[in-house]
């Protein structure tokens, strides 16, 4: 499926929601900020994750659901990463992405930067909140 295809399918809530993992989040986040740019990327996919959730009934709660702090500092962390391999190792689309920075697809990658407990903070759903161990990477 190419990134339009995937993209299509998840803004239209037709992707199917066990397609709806880890991998399936980075791909949906690289061909969003790809096609938006940083900034107008984040309010897509703030938009696109809440319809898509609720499309598929995930409740939303303390631990599950939408969460503003994990959606913003992934997309951060994979705007910095495509901006800095952009030159020498560009990856054509969000598969290969993914296949290229594996370091990106354990789902436990934000541990780098956040503390057990820092972004299930009550806030932290509809607020982002900072990391507090490691600040986030800078695109340049």
């Amino acid at each position: 499926m190419t990134d339009a295809e995937f993209l299509a399918a998840f803004e239209s809530c037709t992707l199917p929601f066990a397609q709806w993992n880890h991998r399936a989040h980075v791909r949906v986040t690289f061909a969003t900020l790809q096609r938006h740019g940083l900034d107008a990327g984040i309010d897509r996919l703030r938009e696109c994750i809440k319809r898509y959730n609720a499309a598929n009934d995930v409740p939303d709660g303390p631990l599950h659901g939408y969460n503003e702090t994990t959606t913003v500092a992934s997309a951060r962390i994979i705007h910095a990463v495509m901006t800095a391999y952009a030159d020498t190792h560009p990856a054509p689309d969000s598969s290969s992405f993914c296949d290229v920075h594996p370091q990106l697809m354990s789902k436990h990658f934000l541990r780098l930067f956040y503390s057990p407990g820092q972004r299930i903070l009550p806030e932290a759903k509809t607020t982002f909140v900072a990391p507090d161990l490691a600040p986030l990477p800078v695109a340049s």
